[in-house]
């Protein structure tokens, strides 16, 4: 039994630091924006759920393979940091594209929120990619 459970300590120890990360990307995305992801979720804004949740989906994939191959906590939460870092600037990216993206999202326009979960997604998986090594 107690084998079972030799690594319960790190998971715990990953699984916080995960934690850690996942709250602040979400809180320095959520200031990055022009609009109230939480207040438009609330208000039933399927745009605004698309796009913040894609932009989640997409940071935790590369923090997965961080966590999968790092030598310790600090290892993972550095590569955590990029990841948030590469999520930021596509976020930014896609709002130089589409310079109404708040706006649109805001008023419930689905097409541009896809487009940036997209964009996310399709960052989170190369970054995921090559963190790798």
């Amino acid at each position: 039994m107690l084998a079972s459970i030799s690594g319960l300590g790190a998971f715990l120890a990953y699984a916080a630091v995960a934690a850690g990360l996942v709250a602040a990307y979400l809180v320095v995305y959520m200031l990055a924006t022009a609009h109230d992801e939480l207040a438009l979720i609330r208000a039933g804004v399927t745009a605004a759920a698309i796009a913040l949740g894609g932009s989640l989906v997409a940071f935790t994939l590369p923090l997965a393979v961080a966590i999968y191959n790092a030598q310790g906590l600090l290892d993972c939460a550095v590569w955590g940091l990029v990841a948030l870092i590469v999520q930021m600037a596509v976020y930014w990216v896609v709002r130089l594209v589409l310079p109404g993206l708040s706006r649109q999202i805001a008023a419930g326009e689905t097409a541009p929120a896809i487009f940036l979960a997209a964009a996310s997604l399709a960052a989170g998986i190369v970054n995921a990619a090559a963190m790798t090594y």
